[in-house]
Parts: C-alpha cells; sequence; structure tokens
C-alpha cells in the first residue's frame, strides 16, 4: 500500500466531514473509544491540552505549540482540517506524522476485522494518540473537531481545557442558538480539571459557570487574568487565552519563560507552517488570505483589514453551501469590488447559488466559475497600490495554494 493509497482509503472507507459534511459528523464516544480499547491505545499516559471554541482554536492551539516548542518540549498537536496534505493533522512539533506510520495504521485497522464502522475522524483521532503515544510526547495539543461534548476527541482527561469562544456555526449540528453552542462546547469541561475561557459572553457566562460548578472544575476568565496592551482584535484575544493557558502550566510543572512564550508567538509561522490566517502572502498588491467562514470570524476579519488595507479593495470570496449567506453578506465592507467564486471541494456554493443568495444587495460584484478565472482578472484589473482579500472557507484558501503555494509550505 502507498501513501496516495493509504489516504485514498480513509476517505472512501470513512466519509469525512471535510469532503461531504454533516451526513459524516457522528456524535457518539462509543466508536473511539472501541477503537482506542481494539487497538491497545492507552491515552491516559499522555499529558494534553484540550482546546474548543467556534473562532480561534486553531490559532491558539498553533500559537500555544509554538510557545511550548520554543521551551524545548517535544509537542504532539492535533487539529482539522488539512489544507493540502493529510498529515497536517497530525504532527510532533514542526514534523509530520511520517507516511509510513499512516499507511501502517491504516493497515491495521483493516486488519483488525473490527465489528463496527469507525468515522474518518475518529480514526484520524486514534492514529494521533498512537502516534504521540509512541514518541512519547512531554505534551499534547487537541483541537476539538466540532462541538466538544460529543467530539471524539473528547475521549481524553487533559490537564487543562480550553474554550476560545461561541458564535453561531455548524448549526444544523450543534444548534441553532449561542446557549445551545455552548451546552456543547462546554462539554470538554472534566471533573476537577481546570478550564481557561477566552471569551464569554452574557449568553454564554453561565453555561461555562454551571458546568464548571458541576465538574467541580477551577474556572479562569483570560480577559481578566492577562491585560491587552495592544489594539482589541481577534489575534491579541488569542495571544492573551494562550498567556493565561502558559501561566495556569507552569503551576503544573512545566516552565515556559517569557522570553519563550514571546518567541513563541512571533515565530508561529516558523515553528508551525500556520497557514491561512488572516496571512499577508504579497505586498503589491497588498493580498492577505484567510480561512474565516462564518460571521463572527468574518467580522473580525474585516476589522483587521481596515487597519491594513491600502487602495482599493478587491475581495475573493467563496463559501460552503451550509453558510447562511443572508447573515454574512451584509456585513461586508460596502466600499469593495467582489469576486464571487466556487471552489473544487463538493461542498461548495456553485456559482448560481453564490448569484441567488447575493442578488439582492448593493455590492459591485462578479460571478466565476472557478477561482483560476477569478484569479486571471484580478490579475489583469487590480493595480499595484491596491488590497486583495482572499477569504470564506478553508477549502477556497486551499485551492489557492495549490496554485500559488506559499514558499513556507514546500519545507
Amino acid at each position: 500500500m502507498h501513501y496516495s493509497e493509504a489516504i485514498d482509503w480513509l476517505f472512501q472507507q470513512f466519509p469525512s466531514y471535510q469532503n461531504i459534511g454533516k451526513s459524516a459528523y457522528k456524535p457518539d464516544l462509543g466508536n473511539i473509544q472501541q477503537l482506542c480499547e481494539s487497538l491497545d491505545i492507552n491515552h491516559s499516559q499522555l499529558k494534553c491540552i484540550h482546546i474548543a471554541g467556534t473562532n480561534g482554536k486553531g490559532s491558539t492551539s498553533n500559537m500555544l505549540t509554538s510557545i511550548l516548542m520554543e521551551a524545548g518540549y517535544k509537542v504532539g498537536i492535533f487539529t482539522s482540517p488539512h489544507l493540502i496534505d493529510f498529515r497536517e493533522r497530525i504532527a510532533i512539533n514542526d514534523q509530520l506524522i511520517p507516511e509510513n506510520e499512516v499507511i501502517l495504521f491504516c493497515k491495521k485497522i483493516i486488519e483488525s476485522n473490527l465489528n463496527f464502522s469507525p468515522s474518518f475522524f475518529e480514526i484520524t483521532f486514534a492514529m494521533a494518540l498512537n502516534h504521540f503515544l509512541n514518541s512519547k510526547c512531554d505534551i499534547c495539543v487537541i483541537e476539538t473537531g466540532l462541538g466538544g461534548r460529543l467530539d471524539a476527541t473528547n475521549i481524553i482527561t487533559p490537564i487543562l481545557s480550553v474554550i476560545t469562544n461561541i458564535s453561531l456555526d455548524h448549526t444544523d449540528l450543534l444548534g441553532d442558538t449561542i446557549t445551545k453552542i455552548a451546552f456543547e462546547k462546554a462539554g470538554i469541561i472534566k471533573t476537577n480539571i481546570p478550564v481557561i475561557i477566552g471569551e464569554y459572553n452574557s449568553e454564554t457566562l453561565s453555561i461555562f459557570q454551571e458546568k464548571a460548578k458541576n465538574t467541580n472544575s477551577e474556572i479562569h476568565y483570560a480577559y481578566e487574568e492577562i491585560e491587552l496592551t495592544e489594539s482589541n482584535n481577534y489575534k491579541r484575544i488569542n495571544e492573551r487565552t494562550v498567556k493565561c493557558v502558559v501561566k495556569k502550566i507552569n503551576e503544573f510543572g512545566f516552565s515556559v519563560s517569557n522570553q519563550e512564550l514571546e518567541s513563541g508567538i512571533q515565530n508561529l509561522f516558523k515553528n508551525r507552517n500556520f497557514i491561512g490566517r488572516f496571512q499577508v502572502i504579497q505586498e503589491n498588491p497588498l493580498t492577505i488570505i484567510d480561512v474565516s467562514h462564518n460571521e463572527a470570524g468574518l467580522k473580525k476579519t474585516f476589522e483587521l483589514l481596515k487597519n491594513i488595507q491600502k487602495g482599493k479593495l478587491h475581495i475573493v470570496f467563496g463559501a460552503s453551501s451550509d453558510k447562511n449567506l443572508q447573515d454574512i453578506i451584509p456585513i461586508f465592507p460596502s466600499n469593495a469590488t467582489y469576486y464571487f467564486t466556487p471552489f473544487s471541494n463538493n461542498r461548495s456554493c456553485t456559482k448560481q447559488e453564490l448569484f441567488e443568495k447575493s442578488m439582492d444587495t448593493p455590492l459591485k460584484k462578479y460571478f466565476f466559475d472557478s477561482l483560476e478565472e477569478t484569479l486571471k482578472l484580478t490579475q489583469k484589473t487590480v493595480n499595484k497600490e491596491d488590497t486583495i482579500l482572499i477569504t470564506g472557507s478553508f477549502f477556497l484558501i486551499t485551492d489557492f495554494i495549490k496554485i500559488f503555494p506559499p514558499n513556507h509550505l514546500q519545507k
């Protein structure tokens, strides 16, 4: 079995949410528990930090990993989704899981003749735990997939739980209100395990407090413990959450200095190949790629954009078909030119759907059949003094990277 065959088997045998959406979601911990037992994966031996949240959990996970690397620790990190290579989901420090280990784990699953059918995500998480155990990681940073309470990652008992924030996303799976989603995310809070809350509001605070009380868990609010020194944007908020995490784990016997903390933040892209989070990839024209894909995330992206935009603004936008564009499009900056495009993943909004969902808005807009077609036009019409933002979906950024791979992806 070659690596490509193993990946094909994973996606075909156990369809992933990344590819097919809602029908791949399995809200139950039974399969992952059985899988770990069948393969003798004793995850209780790992020291983990468990991170949930609607937005910012990927940034928080990678930033924390970078900081712990600077402090000299061997850090396992499990994240999703991947942009180019499946192995991006499982890494130790800056090294992706070896292709051969992916092959061997898939073979092991096939040969086990399981009497149940674990999902793509469950197999991937079991693979990560197995890799971290075999490599004797000092600490593991585990990002939830969807929700928290019934997410496969919730079988772990971490040394610390972290919830970055709550906003409306995946409402068809997690609930159609902020309080329902907060309840699902709060499900990662474990008995006698402290939890750090990155952001909260009047709707989510009582949910967190009740869960912490019922589990006898210390609750810490990053907002109260770490003072921001710069503008209150989402990057600073994620940094504040991470600083609060470092402060807490230093009480658990880890040792991270202030210098290592700051170096980890500064060297994030170098240490972690961290792609597409409001990332400037070109200066003239100023070109930014960003994976924001829901109303709250895009609002913060547009706020950041105000601080650095130059010239005329051009926004290339694509979205998954399950997104409520009726709520998202009204927050778009009115002074921009929009280039609506589908992406190659089969969950994409089509050109016709994008047209129908945006036709009633007064935005200056164009519609295309592919990102390649879109970029050909922007290269001809955008001046070097202008700004281009490419955003709306992880999948759109994946397509962009396949066309124009950033240097650090070729590592």
